[in-house]
């Protein structure tokens, strides 16, 4: 929004960044992408703009609907089937005589809740994991499984608010370190081109 001189309304633009993390803080931060956003605060922002329903987040239910629909004044909707279904917590567990070691589950992992290396057994932290499902589709060798561990609650009723703070956390460091990683990776290239080309030119 703009003021009368044609600058940027500060207070507009504040208040819109409030409501989106206002609603992104009313999702369950699992990161898992099944909404159709690449992360929570990237679905947040879509429904602030418009572009996206409050109804496509499965792990927060029908609870998280209720929320969203509180925040925008929108009606209050069924969750969107082609999103997936509401359902209990899940763990990701990795059979560790099958595992390979070949780190992919460690760098789809958006909340880096699973720990290992090159060649080496890799182990899910249990209290770290959202069950975002990330980890299965990269497992080469499938020796990754999920198990329920909330009984018969789902949604909001198996995943606090803390956990939630957490795993929110940890994905922004996730972030920052995948722009570290990608960063050094370009500097390295970038430092070893130089070094190529003379000696391609002995």
């Amino acid at each position: 929004m703009l003021q009368h001189d044609g600058a940027p309304d500060n207070g507009a633009v504040t208040s819109a960044a409030s409501f989106v993390e206002a609603l992104n803080d009313a999702l369950p931060q699992t990161q898992c992408t099944r909404c159709g956003y690449p992360d929570c605060r990237s679905y947040a922002q879509a429904i602030a703009d418009g572009a996206a329903g409050i109804n496509q987040c499965p792990p927060g239910g029908a609870e998280g609907i209720g929320r969203l629909a509180a925040l925008t004044g929108r009606p209050t909707l069924r969750l969107d089937a082609v999103h997936g279904i509401e359902g209990p917590r899940q763990l990701a567990v990795i059979d560790e005589g099958g595992c390979i070691g070949c780190t992919l589950c460690l760098q789809a992992c958006p909340v880096d809740c699973i720990v290992g290396g090159p060649k080496a057994m890799h182990t899910v932290i249990d209290a770290l994991c959202t069950g975002c499902e990330l980890c299965l589709p990269v497992c080469p060798v499938d020796c990754i499984t999920l198990v329920p561990v909330t009984g018969e609650r789902t949604g909001w009723q198996a995943w606090s608010a803390a956990q939630a703070s957490l795993s929110r956390q940890r994905h922004a460091a996730h972030v920052v370190r995948l722009e570290r990683d990608a960063r050094e990776q370009a500097e390295s290239m970038a430092a070893a081109a130089p070094r190529a080309t003379t000696e391609s030119c002995r």
